[in-house]
């Protein structure tokens, strides 16, 4: 199973990129997570914000595969325990299907991308940055693969 993290924003802080890389170097390739960045939509004028998050909707879901399985981050999602989420990915693994997680802008996601997504999963019900959600979600699905494969690291 390979997961893609599909996330509207470019140019994260260094210790993002650190952050993430550190979580996701210790997962084994049959639990292969990669990330890809969006562009911002362009936000100008009264309406930028709903006009910027269509585009980046439509950026996203031309990036999404037919047959893959999506799910949203979104704030009305369901939230999730760590042990659900194991529970989740150990159902992604037996679907067969690739997964996509999408993180949207600063305006969220578009509504094409949350009707397309199979789940909607809510993180947290803070507000949190974007930069941040990244590392938390990097740092959470290596918690649900040692969950899953029974390795120390969630005690």
């Amino acid at each position: 199973m390979k997961i893609r993290i599909l996330a509207v924003g470019q140019k994260m802080p260094s210790w993002v990129e650190q952050g993430v890389n550190e979580y996701l170097r210790r997962l084994p390739a049959d639990f292969k997570v990669q990330f890809e960045e969006c562009a911002l939509g362009q936000r100008r004028g009264q309406h930028s914000g709903a006009k910027a998050k269509e585009q980046e909707g439509q950026t996203l879901l031309a990036k999404i595969h037919p047959k893959e399985r999506v799910i949203a981050l979104d704030v009305q999602g369901k939230a999730w325990s760590s042990e659900t989420l194991a529970e989740q990915a150990t159902d992604w693994r037996m679907d067969g299907r690739d997964v996509v997680l999408l993180i949207g802008g600063p305006d969220g996601l578009a509504d094409a991308c949350l009707q397309r997504a199979e789940q909607r999963w809510s993180l947290s019900a803070l507000t949190l940055p974007h930069p941040l959600v990244r590392v938390v979600l990097a740092e959470q699905l290596y918690r649900a693969w040692s969950l899953i494969s029974g390795h120390p690291y969630h005690r």
